[in-house]
């Protein structure tokens, strides 16, 4: 698929992305796909380039480019190597809420001004910190996202008063979220309390399970699972066609 490389202007600097699209002229509907914690790599650009066959205009941000020219993660050993476990665990936190909420803006303000894209509601997906950053986007910027799509994430439920499930009377858009077995950052009770809130607040929403690991989607993290993978494919697929306008 097509792709060119850009920068996007935020409230705290330059983010670099690239926009890939299918092939063809357009325009198409827009998506913003976000990393996990190992952030951007050859194998989101994969998967932002299969995500673009189907049919969508894909941005995939740096959302580390606060760190500057931050060194890349080796996902096999992120976890096991005490001194990448902190400084992935580090930059995992230093991203806030509001800021997600604001990039998210400047990226769909970007969106909005392509000849490529159509429309002025996306489509937002992610995995892991990802698919949390998801939800939250699409509660903190509501007007503009019309599909949710969070796949493996954690921290989806939780005590602290910025928890994702919190902002469901705010959001409208449609939610897809597919948990990983045995995940204790998104429990069964967690899922619970994640689908009550969203239909209290009258969301058309899938809050689900797949039988494999914490990271099954993304296929350079160990516990990838491709049969997994393959359905996440399908359920993005389906979310996207049905809840994105024409």
């Amino acid at each position: 698929m097509p792709s060119i490389s850009a920068t996007v202007t935020t409230a705290d600097g330059s983010c670099p992305v690239t926009l890939h699209t299918p092939n063809g002229s357009g325009p198409w509907t827009a998506v913003v796909m976000y990393v996990d914690a190992g952030g951007v790599r050859d194998t989101f650009q994969e998967m932002a380039a299969r995500l673009a066959g189907f049919g969508h205009a894909v941005l995939l941000p740096d959302v580390y480019y606060r760190h500057g020219d931050w060194a890349p993660f080796d996902m096999s050993t992120a976890f096991t190597d005490e001194r990448e476990r902190k400084r992935l665990f580090g930059m995992i936190s230093s991203l806030t809420p509001d800021m997600l909420a604001s990039d998210a803006t400047a990226f769909f303000d970007f969106l909005a001004g392509r000849p490529e894209v159509k429309g002025d509601a996306f489509g937002v997906c992610g995995y892991c910190m990802g698919g949390r950053a998801s939800v939250y986007v699409a509660g903190r910027v509501p007007d503009r996202v019309a599909a949710a799509g969070s796949f493996h994430a954690s921290g989806l439920v939780t005590d602290e008063p910025t928890s994702p499930h919190l902002l469901a009377e705010q959001i409208r858009a449609t939610v897809y979220v597919a948990g990983a077995e045995n995940d204790h950052g998104f429990t069964p009770e967690h899922a619970e309390t994640l689908d009550k809130a969203l239909s209290a607040a009258g969301v058309t929403h899938t809050v689900e399970f797949y039988r494999a690991g914490h990271g099954f989607a993304v296929p350079d993290n160990p516990p990838y699972d491709e049969e997994a993978a393959e359905r996440h494919w399908i359920a993005l697929q389906e979310l996207f066609e049905s809840a994105l306008p024409n």
